[in-house]
């Protein structure tokens, strides 16, 4: 059977619940969406250090329940877990998609630092349409924006990301909202033009989390 495997960002495995849903009404696939150790929450081991470990969790995830034909689609700080997946050449993995990934430094086009960023503001760098995100429900930097910190560090990049992702074989699709402020489309095109296999396709009226604010233009690129 073919499974999906979702990674969620920084906001929370709560942006893309309503998309997993979607996703497997659409397919009748299996559709996996964990909560990230250290997010909502939860614990966080002390094995999982960084990025690479927790992708390195996810493939264990992977072999233990005996999945295969697993597409793997990663939103944000999700994208890049998808890519370090797919750098893990696990035979368990056929496809992968990142959706606005972040991880890798393009130089010119830096990622926005939003470490000190309230959710709204968050939000505004992240919809196509802010009037339509959600009204936020605290204030600060959100739990879940630290936890995020804790894998990637205050820059959120890996300075060799980017010279790596020329070693993936599986196919991949990179998806990018044209209104994403956090990590631009010319971003959005580095990382694409940095995996081989990559293809890029630019999603209109719709900026980092389109799993929100325009889910079926993303159901329909995933698909």
């Amino acid at each position: 059977m073919t499974t999906h495997l979702l990674l969620h960002g920084g906001g929370g495995v709560q942006t893309m619940k309503a998309f997993a849903d979607l996703l497997a009404e659409r397919t009748g696939a299996q559709v996996l969406l964990p909560t990230h150790p250290g997010f909502g929450g939860t614990p966080r081991p002390a094995e999982l250090t960084g990025v690479r470990e927790l992708a390195r969790h996810y493939v264990t995830m992977l072999d233990e329940h005996d999945l295969t034909d697993v597409t793997v689609i990663g939103n944000s700080f999700g994208g890049w877990l998808a890519a370090e997946i797919a750098l893990a050449a696990s035979p368990r993995v056929s496809a992968a998609v990142i959706v606005n990934g972040i991880g890798i430094e393009v130089p010119g086009h830096p990622m926005t630092d939003i470490s000190g960023f309230t959710l709204a503001e968050i939000q505004a760098h992240s919809w196509h349409d802010p009037s339509k995100a959600p009204t936020p429900t605290a204030t600060g930097p959100s739990p879940d924006v630290l936890a995020l910190i804790g894998y990637t560090g205050p820059s959120m990049t890996d300075p060799g990301l980017a010279a790596r992702l020329g070693d993936v074989q599986i196919p991949v699709r990179v998806l990018w909202g044209e209104s994403d402020r956090i990590v631009t489309p010319e971003y959005g095109k580095a990382y694409a033009a940095a995996i081989p296999s990559a293809t890029f396709t630019l999603l209109p009226r719709t900026g980092h989390l389109p799993q929100l604010e325009t889910p079926q233009q993303l159901l329909d690129a995933v698909l």
